[in-house]
């Protein structure tokens, strides 16, 4: 009976410790004003991660498009837009991928961490992780 419940708290405790993932719905907020911009879907398929605009919160861009986006994406609407793709899981963070940015059109090399239970850490760089910058989304409720 012992070796029973010992068994089931520790696959609990493994649960909560390593079984956390950024799949959900993330608030993307404005470095510059501090305003929310944006609900993104994280999503995972094929063993990735992938990230869509889900809803657009700032008044009057609702219906933005990537204009300044190139190739299959140029003029595609930003709602509905996949920004982040191929991000693997790599100890506790994950890499690998790519995010572009709807409002330049440049696309970066990506990571992701988990900041505790409700904030998730978006870098997007240029070449080695060094040389770029963070932001922190919050969880949807």
């Amino acid at each position: 009976m012992k070796i029973s419940f010992l068994f089931t708290f520790f696959m609990f405790i493994g649960t909560l410790v390593f079984g956390q993932s950024p799949i959900g719905t993330w608030k993307t907020i404005d470095d510059e004003t501090g305003k929310e911009k944006s609900h993104v879907e994280i999503f995972e398929k094929d063993g990735m991660l992938y990230g869509k605009v889900i809803k657009i919160l700032t008044k009057g861009k609702e219906n933005s498009k990537c204009d300044k986006c190139k190739g299959a994406l140029a003029g595609k609407p930003i709602k509905g837009l996949v920004i982040l793709s191929g991000l693997k899981k790599d100890g506790n963070e994950w890499s690998g991928g790519k995010i572009i940015d709807p409002n330049s059109g440049k696309e970066y090399k990506a990571s992701l961490r988990l900041n505790g239970k409700d904030k998730l850490d978006v870098r997007g760089y240029v070449g080695i992780s060094l040389v770029g910058r963070t932001q922190t989304w919050q969880k949807v409720k």
